[in-house]
């Protein structure tokens, strides 16, 4: 049979990025309390095409992935062998790898101790490029508790608080737990996010939060201040996003990372 995609093209434009998107397949992740958690992740995978091709081989991503399914323990270093693999398998010179994927982590209620699972969004990015450098990015999404420190101000009871949702990136130099940047954005919050709360915990939340009142300026400063410090974290792009409970609108802020962008180890 004919091959399509070999034939020659003649438009003489190249494509940055070609092939597969949102493919859902299980995964396993590493999980710091229980060794491994299985989910399931959305998976975009694109490599580069040269302006002579018609087209790249889309059946053969799913092929190369489900190659990896035996010992498809996501992480960044399944991330580079996966890179290096599509390469080679589609010959091209460059390759991306999208993983976005739900992670669970069970949280115990702050006073009653009544366990719960909170979900958290995390994305592991990766490209390797023509040079066969490798750069790899992992992102967490974190639900969290804000309340105006204006509206504690100038209220005589009470102040408007609202549930947020904190985006971080990062690139490192070793491995770095997932739960740890989780626990670093809800450290930086009035409070924590729980799925199972008592009236005990929501008396325990609410107080907490009315006694450390933050703006999102505050929550993306204080974390840009930790990974600051934190030598193996080599670059950072952070966002807090605040769902206002008296306005229409959301509260935003953004930091980019002046730190150097290193290439992250695995």
């Amino acid at each position: 049979m004919i091959d399509m995609q070999k034939q020659p093209d003649y438009r003489n434009i190249p494509i940055d990025q070609v092939g597969i998107k949102n493919l859902k397949y299980p995964v396993r992740v590493l999980d710091r309390s229980n060794g491994t958690q299985h989910t399931v992740a959305s998976i975009n995978m694109y490599v580069d095409l040269p302006h002579h091709s018609k087209g790249t081989h889309m059946s053969r991503f799913v092929e190369l992935l489900h190659s990896f399914r035996n010992d498809l323990e996501l992480s960044l270093t399944t991330l580079s062998h996966i890179l290096d693999e599509m390469k080679k398998i589609l010959g091209a010179k460059s390759s991306h790898v999208d993983i976005t994927f739900p992670y669970f982590i069970e949280k115990k209620a702050p006073e009653s101790g009544s366990p719960g699972l909170v979900d958290y969004s995390c994305r592991f990015l990766g490209t390797s490029n023509e040079h066969d450098e490798i750069d790899l990015i992992s992102e967490v999404v974190v639900p969290i508790t804000s309340l105006c420190p204006c509206s504690k101000e100038i209220s005589t009871h009470g102040a408007h608080n609202q549930r947020g949702e904190v985006r971080l990136a990062t690139r490192f130099r070793k491995f770095n737990w997932i739960e740890d940047m989780i626990e670093l954005v809800e450290q930086a919050a009035s409070c924590e996010i729980y799925s199972v709360l008592k009236r005990v915990d929501e008396k325990f939340v609410t107080e907490q939060a009315y006694n450390n009142p933050k703006f999102v300026e505050d929550i993306v400063r204080d974390i840009a201040t930790a990974l600051n410090r934190d030598d193996n974290i080599t670059w950072f792009q952070l966002s807090a996003e605040n769902f206002e409970s008296i306005h229409n609108h959301s509260a935003y802020a953004y930091i980019a990372s002046s730190k150097e962008g290193i290439v992250a180890g695995s």
